[in-house]
């Protein structure tokens, strides 16, 4: 199980000749991923979802907080005894090509990660081609057709899945898939989400998915969690359906009253919820992140920040003074 608690992480971005400032991307962010789980993080782009899965797979120090991962606290331990710990979870990119080496072959960037591994494992050579066949035949792609060939000879479906397999090299317990299939062809996304949905069921590993997409967190996340990040802060968080469908904080309202509706099969939720202004993160909030931009704000939303806590009438916890539960996905439309 790895979990986090109070994550915090703080970017300087360069400014004019008045000089830099502060970008916080994670601001005291807790989260638990159970063994053999399913857990989605949604939000809009520059909520700091992405920063965190990259803390997450090690890839990235916080400012802050603690991640604990099988029980062992990270921050005491030097970067070599953390490394073990990390090999655990593996990054699945958001773009194959860039996160493939051009001027390698499959086999080439399999190969790599297989020598650490059966070094570690005691394993003879003769076990590194075979288990490169495996993971590639594991991910749905014929072995003898890629092993040879280069990233840019594959299309961008293959290329994800080849990435996939290279994450399998090291026998991971979880996998931070961010992103992973939005710049794949509409038509190969779908197959890319069942294999991360089959490989959680036949291997047994752990799954973060970071996306902006509800549909596809829907689907990956199944009996699974659901977290709305917003500019850094988890604003509700609780088991996926129940957040989807009974959604109290604003912006996750927001968030899924932009579903698109298909004109004659469904019809739009009758309390949709629309921002009141556009994002702009110029400002310094003394309260509530989404208060600006709430169409239910108050006075208390403008001077105090509210921190997640349990709802009476929902399963689920959420950052708001004022939570109610409102119809904003769409609905079938009635014959």
């Amino acid at each position: 199980m790895i979990t986090g608690t109070g994550i915090t992480k703080t970017y300087k971005q360069r400014g004019d000749v008045l000089g830099s400032r502060e970008v916080r991307a994670l601001r005291g962010v807790d989260f638990a991923v159970p063994r053999g789980g399913a857990v989605s993080f949604i939000g809009e782009s520059g909520c700091g979802k992405t920063t965190l899965g990259r803390i997450i797979a090690g890839l990235e120090t916080h400012d802050s907080g603690e991640i604990v991962i099988d029980g062992t606290p990270m921050t005491p331990l030097s970067p070599r005894r953390r490394r073990p710990y990390f090999r655990r979870i593996q990054l699945i990119h958001q773009d194959p090509y860039s996160a493939l080496n051009p001027t390698r072959t499959i086999h080439q960037t399999l190969r790599a990660p297989l020598e650490l591994r059966a070094r570690q494992t005691g394993r003879p050579g003769s076990w590194i081609d075979q288990r490169a066949g495996e993971l590639l035949s594991l991910v749905g792609i014929d072995p003898g057709y890629v092993l040879g060939r280069y990233p840019h000879q594959l299309s961008g479906g293959m290329r994800q899945r080849v990435v996939i397999a290279r994450a399998l090299t090291v026998d991971p317990e979880m996998l931070v898939a961010d992103e992973s299939v939005s710049m794949i062809d509409v038509s190969m996304r779908l197959s890319i989400l069942a294999l991360l949905k089959d490989l959680r069921e036949r291997l047994g590993v752990s799954l973060l998915f970071i996306t902006h997409d509800i549909a596809t967190a829907r689907y990956i996340g199944d009996a699974g969690e659901l977290y709305v990040l917003y500019r850094g802060q988890v604003v509700e968080r609780g088991l996926t359906e129940s957040v989807i469908h009974e959604p109290v904080h604003p912006y996750t309202q927001a968030l899924l009253s932009a579903i698109p509706v298909l004109h004659g099969l469904e019809r739009p939720g009758r309390e949709r919820v629309v921002p009141t202004e556009a994002l702009d993160e110029r400002h310094a909030d003394e309260g509530c992140l989404f208060a600006r931009r709430c169409p239910f704000r108050t006075e208390r939303c403008e001077k105090e920040l509210p921190v997640l806590a349990g709802c009476q009438d929902s399963s689920h916890e959420h950052a708001c003074f004022h939570p109610q539960r409102r119809a904003v996905i769409p609905v079938e439309a009635v014959a």
